[in-house]
């Protein structure tokens, strides 16, 4: 059997972290260390150069998470694969209970914000805000709180033996989150990354002189060597007015056209760093697509 790895999510268990985390790297090789924030996350990884860590970094509807990309660079640590998931969100209480008995319901903000159209079909339910998907519904067991439901996944719902009263209840079901495995690159053994013998994916982060036509000729440059961009996410550098860190990420074909264009563009660039260089998503899942818990793009 496989060495069990133990990696770091945002949340406790039953979290879309832990998803990913399952999903990643498959369920029978994960045990998930819960951290209280992202910032408590990035603090592990940065002192443990054998950690490994699951982030969110992106949303189709809510955008970017960008302080999460600062405590990327911070932490010295690299981007070592990806993951995408469709994010569903669940209704849950405890057994024998109905939508009609309910008097509140506890989730993320943002997980209630995505589920209001549900919700103006039954207006005696009070929406309140809380921390976590998952640790809502773990309070409800932990307490025995009848007349509270909580949105959380379908896995909090099979941990916390909860009972699922409306399932897919949010808005818009094009919903997908980004999530970057972290770690360092010195204890990293990817078996799917290993067997595919290839590298196909990259992130940089940059920042450039404050001149006309800085950007333009770093996107230009790119696009000469073949690199298909994928996102562009500008950031300021604080203290510096006018001043901007760009975060990129790109695919490539030819892995010597990429190093060709790191070192075409290096001198182009007040500061460069090379944040990861990884499998892409769906490179990975047509490697391993049994171990999917169906809930990839």
């Amino acid at each position: 059997m496989s060495k069990v790895r133990e990696v770091l999510i945002q949340g406790i268990e039953g979290s879309n972290h832990h998803i990913a985390a399952l999903d990643f790297f498959g369920e029978d090789k994960v045990e998930v260390v819960a951290c209280h924030s992202f910032r408590t996350l990035f603090a592990e990884l940065a002192a443990n150069p054998g950690a490994i860590g699951i982030a969110a970094m992106e949303n189709t509807l809510a955008g970017s998470l960008l302080a999460n990309y600062t405590l990327l660079r911070q932490s010295g640590r690299n981007i070592l694969g990806e993951y995408k998931m469709r994010i569903s969100h669940q209704l849950l209480a405890l057994p024998g209970q109905s939508i009609d008995e309910l008097a509140e319901v506890h989730s993320h903000p943002m997980a209630l914000a995505q589920c209001e159209s549900f919700f103006t079909q039954h207006p005696h339910i009070r929406l309140v805000e809380s921390e976590d998907t998952a640790l809502s519904a773990k309070i409800i067991v932990d307490q025995q709180i009848s007349g509270r439901a909580a949105i959380a996944s379908s896995l909090a719902a099979k941990l916390f033996k909860l009972e699922t009263l409306a399932a897919g209840i949010e808005t818009n079901p094009h919903n997908f989150t980004r999530f970057l495995v972290i770690g360092s690159t010195d204890n990293w053994n990817d078996p799917v990354e290993a067997a595919a013998g290839m590298i196909n994916k990259s992130s940089l982060v940059f920042s450039l002189p404050h001149e006309a036509g800085s950007l333009s000729k770093i996107l230009s440059m790119l696009s000469y060597f073949n690199l298909n961009l994928t996102k562009i996410q500008s950031m300021p550098v604080i203290g510096a007015e006018w001043e901007y860190l760009f975060y990129v990420d790109f695919t490539f074909q030819d892995h010597m056209l990429y190093r060709a264009a790191i070192e075409a563009i290096r001198p182009l660039c007040s500061k460069l760093s090379v944040l990861g260089e990884y499998l892409t998503h769906e490179g990975r899942l047509a490697l391993k697509p049994e171990k999917s818990l169906k809930t990839a793009v």
